[in-house]
């Protein structure tokens, strides 16, 4: 049996929701467009980017993967009103931080301000999910 909460969620938590689906949606798009190596993809940086790129771990890949797909459906979980989008949140910030260290730990050239954007967003999403869970939101 399925049950729903009658708890209405106010505006502001469609706004993150939608919010949190589009900053996904973008890291999806970038995750697939440097998988299969497309050509906008690699005329946004230089030959020794792409050379790091190429030789980063597939551990490493597969930790963003991992990331956006699983903020990604935590988002559409979110728009469901699903308490499982708790659980993919949290695998998404484990994913982003094993991701994200390796980037801090090795030192690449990245923005230092994209890396801890990320990892606050990610942050952010499973403060927001567990709030709206707590809040009964969620079913």
């Amino acid at each position: 049996m399925t049950t729903t909460s009658t708890n209405k969620p106010p505006i502001w938590f469609w706004i993150l929701s939608i919010i949190a689906l589009v900053w996904n949606g973008m890291g999806v798009n970038f995750y697939l467009q440097q998988a299969f190596k497309t050509e906008s993809y690699q005329t946004m940086y230089s030959e020794e980017q792409l050379e790091i790129a190429a030789n980063v771990p597939a551990w490493v890949t597969a930790a963003f993967a991992i990331a956006v797909f699983a903020g990604a459906l935590g988002a559409i979980g979110l728009l469901l009103r699903k308490s499982w989008a708790v659980k993919l949140w949290f695998l998404s910030l484990i994913a982003v931080i094993i991701q994200m260290g390796y980037t801090l730990i090795n030192g690449y050239e990245s923005s230092i301000v994209m890396t801890v954007m990320i990892i606050l967003f990610a942050l952010f999403f499973v403060w927001f999910s567990r709030m709206s869970r707590n809040k009964d939101w969620l079913s």
